[in-house]
C-alpha cells in the first residue's frame, strides 16, 4: 500500500497560503516529507504514532545515503515542522517537539577566481547564435547581481529597472518568502543583457509571454537547463572544480569583499535577511588574508 500523502499536502498549503515560503522551499519540504513517509510505510508506522526512536531511525538510514549534513538537518526541520503543525491540527501533544537536527559542519562556500569566472562566460557565449548570446547574458546575471538560479529564471520583463535612457540599470528580484530587491548592474552585464533583449528574445517569442529569458519553445527557462548550461560551460572552460548557479553567487558575495565592499551592502545585494548568513563570506576573505600573509611576511614562517 502506498503511504498517505493526504497528511502531507494541509501542511504545505499551510506553508504556502500563511506562511507564505517560496516555491522552492516548499517543494524542498514535500520531497523531505514524502521521503519520511515512504520510510513510515515500509517500517508499518503511521505518521500520527510518530515518537524519537523513528526519527532517530530515519537520520541513521539518512547518513548512509552520502546526503549533506544540511540536508539531513532540513528533513528533521521539516518533519518536526509537519508534526508540530498536525499535533495542533488534531489536538494531540507533539512527540517529537524537542527532538535536535544534527548539527551540520560549517562548510565555507567556494568562490571561482576572478579569470575562472570570465572563463566560463566566454565558454558559454561562443559564437553568435540565440542561445550563447542568451546563455552568456544570463551568467552575466547570475555573477553581476549574486542572484539564486530561481530568480533569474523567474525573472518577468517588468523586472527590469532603466534608470539611465533605454539602458537596463537594474532588476526587481523576488527571493525566498516572496521578498523582492532591487539590484544594481555592471556594464558587462548591461551589455549582454540589452544585446539579448535585442538580437534574441524577439525571436524567440512566439506568444505572450512574459518571461524574460526563453527557451526554444518560446516559454520560460527552466532550472535545470540553466544548471546543465553552466556546468557544461564549466567543462569547456577547463575549470577542475565543480561548478553550479550557486557558484556564481558565491564568487559575487567573495569579490566584493574582497574588493572592500561593505559587509550590509553584501547582505542587501544577496537578500539575506540576517547578516549573519553573510558573515560567512567574511571567514573565506580571512582566509585569503592568512594565505597571502603566510606566504609574504618575512616572520610569518618557521
Amino acid at each position: 500500500m502506498a503511504p498517505d500523502f493526504s497528511l502531507i499536502r494541509e501542511y504545505l498549503n499551510h506553508l504556502t497560503v500563511e506562511r507564505g515560503l517560496s516555491k522552492n522551499t516548499i517543494s524542498a519540504y514535500k520531497r523531505d516529507l514524502e521521503r519520511f513517509f515512504t520510510f513510515l510505510d515500509s517500517q508499518k508506522v503511521d505518521p500520527i504514532f510518530l515518537q524519537e526512536v523513528h526519527l532517530t531511525e530515519y537520520v541513521a538510514l539518512l547518513r548512509t545515503k552520502d546526503l549533506s549534513e544540511s540536508t539531513i538537518s532540513r528533513s528533521v526541520v521539516a518533519i518536526r515542522n509537519w508534526m508540530e503543525f498536525t499535533s495542533k491540527e488534531k489536538n494531540f501533544i507533539n512527540p517529537i517537539k524537542d527532538f535536535k537536527p544534527p548539527k551540520s559542519n560549517l562548510r565555507l562556500p567556494k568562490a571561482l577566481k576572478i579569470e575562472e569566472v570570465a572563463s566560463l562566460i566566454s565558454a558559454v557565449s561562443i559564437g553568435d547564435s540565440p542561445s550563447s548570446l542568451r546563455d552568456g547574458a544570463i551568467v552575466e546575471l547570475l555573477y553581476g547581481t549574486g542572484a539564486r538560479i530561481s530568480e533569474i529564471v523567474e525573472l518577468n520583463v517588468q523586472d527590469i529597472s532603466k534608470f539611465d535612457g533605454d539602458q537596463v540599470t537594474a532588476l526587481r528580484l523576488t527571493g525566498k518568502g516572496g521578498k523582492t530587491r532591487v539590484v544594481p548592474i555592471g556594464k558587462y552585464a548591461q551589455s549582454a543583457l540589452d544585446q539579448y533583449l535585442i538580437r534574441v528574445r524577439p525571436g524567440m517569442l512566439k506568444k505572450q509571454e512574459s518571461a524574460l529569458f526563453l527557451n526554444a519553445r518560446g516559454t520560460r527557462l527552466s532550472r535545470q537547463s540553466v544548471w546543465s548550461m553552466i556546468t557544461s560551460g564549466a567543462k569547456s572552460a577547463g575549470i577542475s572544480t565543480a561548478v553550479s548557479p550557486h557558484s556564481l553567487r558565491h564568487s559575487f558575495a567573495t569579490h566584493l569583499l574582497d574588493g572592500g565592499a561593505d559587509i550590509r551592502v553584501v547582505q542587501e545585494l544577496l537578500g539575506h535577511s540576517s547578516v549573519t548568513t553573510t558573515q560567512i563570506y567574511t571567514l573565506v576573505t580571512i582566509d585569503k588574508l592568512r594565505e597571502s600573509y603566510a606566504q609574504a611576511h618575512p616572520r610569518a614562517k618557521n
